[in-house]
């Protein structure tokens, strides 16, 4: 019997390349959803007021979209499988944090905007828009600023609790910025577009917190030392970028980020160790104040999970 090696040695190459490159390009002519690819900001309107939510729609292989999506909390999931016909898309996600059920969105593109409705963890019909996410890109470096204290050593000021119904557990002690009582998150009045962050904290053995950049992309802070990097873990961009290195102290230990944000490109430093070097950010993460990527946004100490100190939090702005 021929070989199938000394078949296809048979077959000279320059009949099967253009037979396959003139398939996929009818292929790529005739894919479902080119309307929906890309990256979206959207906003979903509840009982409760407006949650800012992202969505990213590509291709696997030719036919098939596949995705990511993140909710009011939680970080970005995969989505196996986007139906998409017609300029409508449809897919299900099973739950993360919120419960048992399946997480169902729904929706069409109507212009440059997507909407539709979400069926939550409760089984509530929820409707939402998308915007196309920007690029963000700069046409120049930015020039930086003086550096500004964040934190005086000696009251709140310049700073305020994102929710105004919840007790404020964040005091100022000894000179540190402390998040005494956990429950509330705490953001800067100011707001920032590109800018470089300093910040020197500290936290007990399995705290959890966390720096979000504009209120919108998270840098975590958690007790993962000696542990594998992940983008969930100290250092990372909350589910989306994971350091290179995890360069972790011990808990009790005082330790430092540096991180620079430039349109969606961070660069993250932690103690002095370069984790994430020149990455983009795809989108928000998980527990943003909104989905106004666009627009610049406040710095925000996560204080909902664990407790944590700071004794210097520096922003050098850019223009």
């Amino acid at each position: 019997m021929l070989s199938r090696r000394r078949f296809l040695a048979g077959i000279g190459a320059s009949v099967l390349v253009p037979v396959s490159l003139s398939v996929r390009a009818n292929d790529k002519t005739e894919q479902p959803g080119k309307e929906i690819l890309g990256r979206w900001d959207l906003v979903v309107k509840s009982s409760n007021g407006e949650n800012p939510s992202w969505l990213e729609v590509r291709r696997s292989g030719y036919s098939t979209l596949v995705g990511s999506f993140v909710g009011r909390f939680g970080s970005a999931r995969p989505i196996a499988k986007i139906d998409c016909a017609e300029g409508r898309l449809h897919f299900a996600i099973p739950p993360q944090w919120e419960g048992k059920s399946d997480l169902v969105l729904d929706g069409k593109i109507a212009g440059d905007e997507l909407k539709g409705e979400l069926t939550d963890e409760k089984g509530q019909r929820l409707t939402w828009t998308g915007r196309r996410a920007p690029a963000l890109k700069r046409a120049h470096p930015p020039k930086w600023d003086k550096p500004i204290e964040l934190f005086n050593g000696k009251d709140l000021t310049g700073w305020k609790t994102q929710f105004a119904d919840m007790k404020n557990g964040w005091i100022v002690k000894d000179g540190l910025l402390v998040n005494a009582t956990p429950g509330n998150n705490l953001l800067t009045e100011a707001t920032f577009d590109d800018f470089q962050l300093h910040a020197e904290f500290r936290y007990p053995k399995g705290s959890n917190s966390g720096i979000h950049l504009r209120g919108r992309y998270e840098v975590q802070i958690e007790d993962d030392y000696g542990l594998e990097p992940d983008s969930h873990y100290i250092g990372g961009v909350y589910g989306f970028l994971t350091p290179s290195i995890n360069a972790a102290k011990k808990a009790g230990e005082w330790q430092t980020f540096d991180i620079t944000l430039v349109g969606r490109v961070v660069t993250i430093l932690l103690n002095g160790e370069r984790l994430i070097d020149h990455q983009t950010i795809p989108g928000i993460t998980g527990g943003a104040l909104d989905s106004r990527e666009e627009l610049p946004g406040p710095i925000m100490l996560q204080g909902d999970h664990g407790p944590i100190d700071f004794r210097k939090v520096t922003i050098t702005p850019g223009r």
